[in-house]
């Protein structure tokens, strides 16, 4: 099994790679996110996760610029700064705690929440920006896998849209998509 750490390495530097390769102008195209922008697939992950970190593990991570100033900037510091968080040995001995999932150990809380998020966000930033759409059909498979179960909890956070409905033989990825309520 691949460490959280290796995870977030291959997930993010994919994220990277996409956040890289956004055209100036493509930064205000729309996003598959009902009301975002290319800029705002960055500002949620910049944004979310050191609230989730600080508030269940007291962990603080180092701030970029904003993502309105340099999106590419917000993205590198605050990737490196998880990837830093995950590589730290003392991680291994952290826990975060939340109302909602309870007493989780500090690596899978970031590996459940946070690296899954930005697998799936991927997408969205291609696709406002015109980039590479594909996503790895292993890890798609199993985030679904482990979705399908939830359906009913997961569409209840208000973290997802209405499902999509797709053929039942359709990609994976595909599949992914329109359970998370995207238009592939």
């Amino acid at each position: 099994m691949t460490s959280a750490a290796d995870e977030h390495r291959t997930i993010a530097g994919e994220f990277t790679e996409r956040v890289r390769g956004v055209r100036p102008e493509a930064w205000d195209h729309p996003a598959p996110v009902e009301g975002w922008v290319a800029r705002d697939v960055v500002r949620h992950l910049v944004e979310w996760f050191p609230d989730f970190l600080k508030s269940g593990a007291g962990v603080e991570l180092p701030k970029g610029p904003s993502v309105d100033d340099d999106p590419v900037k917000a993205w590198t510091v605050h990737s490196d700064g998880v990837q830093a968080l995950l590589d730290d040995p003392a991680t291994a001995h952290k826990v975060l705690s939340n109302p909602h999932i309870g007493e989780v150990p500090l690596d899978q809380a970031v590996d459940r929440f946070y690296t899954a998020d930005v697998f799936m966000h991927t997408w969205d930033l291609a696709r406002a920006s015109g980039q590479d759409e594909r996503l790895d059909p292993a890890m798609c498979a199993r985030l679904l896998d482990g979705m399908l179960p939830l359906d009913e909890v997961l569409r209840q956070s208000g973290q997802y849209g209405p499902r999509v409905e797709v053929p039942e033989s359709a990609d994976v990825q595909t599949r992914l998509l329109g359970f998370i309520g995207r238009t592939p």
